[in-house]
């Protein structure tokens, strides 16, 4: 579990293709700390550390995870956004994210708005049913508060501050991010569609 604040912008050095998925090196300045095992959000991908030292940790991803999230197509140099797993005590200072990616949008604009920016995302209709104005939205595993929900799009304000310590800072329009939408608007969708089937 983890709460969408961004700790760290990681660098990637390494992207092993493999049979069926792909291994990931990252420089992170908490390396060491790190335990063999434990899960790191890579841009809002939960995945497990399988090695590391004082400089770098390594990571693998199925084919699925792949697919389904920007992450098949880093290369070596790209910043990915990095938060360690919640511990049970920590301040949750976001919203509870799974780092289990649904879906990815693509960004259709950016606005400024003095030093803010107003960022327009295109997605698949079918995730709009869970997301609403003012609700939580984990984008590239940022937790950020929507502004407008329409029926193929939405869009987030991002502060000075977010901008400069995380990946969407530095993205264009037509990149592609990942996106979790809330968890308890998943289980509202779920028994209002079971309530309406009985």
């Amino acid at each position: 579990m983890f709460t969408g604040i961004i700790e760290e912008l990681g660098n990637v050095q390494v992207v092993q293709t493999l049979k069926e998925g792909a291994e990931l090196a990252i420089a992170a300045s908490w390396c060491s700390e790190l335990t063999i095992g434990e899960s790191v959000a890579i841009n809002g991908v939960c995945l497990t550390v399988i090695d590391r030292n004082a400089q770098q940790f390594r990571v693998q991803a199925g084919f699925e995870t792949l697919r389904r999230t920007n992450l098949g197509s880093l290369h070596v140099g790209d910043y990915v956004n990095l938060e360690r797993a919640l511990r049970v005590g920590d301040r949750l200072g976001g919203h509870f994210v799974s780092g289990h990616v649904d879906t990815v949008a693509e960004i259709s604009a950016r606005t400024c708005h003095g030093d803010f920016e107003l960022f327009e995302f295109q997605i698949a209709p079918e995730w709009t049913r869970q997301i609403v104005p003012k609700g939580s939205i984990a984008i590239d595993g940022i937790s950020l508060t929507l502004v407008e929900v329409a029926t193929e799009r939405f869009s987030v304000m991002l502060i000075p501050h977010t901008l400069a310590v995380t990946t969407l800072g530095i993205k264009h329009v037509g990149a592609v991010v990942n996106v979790e939408t809330d968890l308890l608007a998943k289980y509202v969708q779920k028994q209002l569609t079971f309530q309406a089937m009985s």
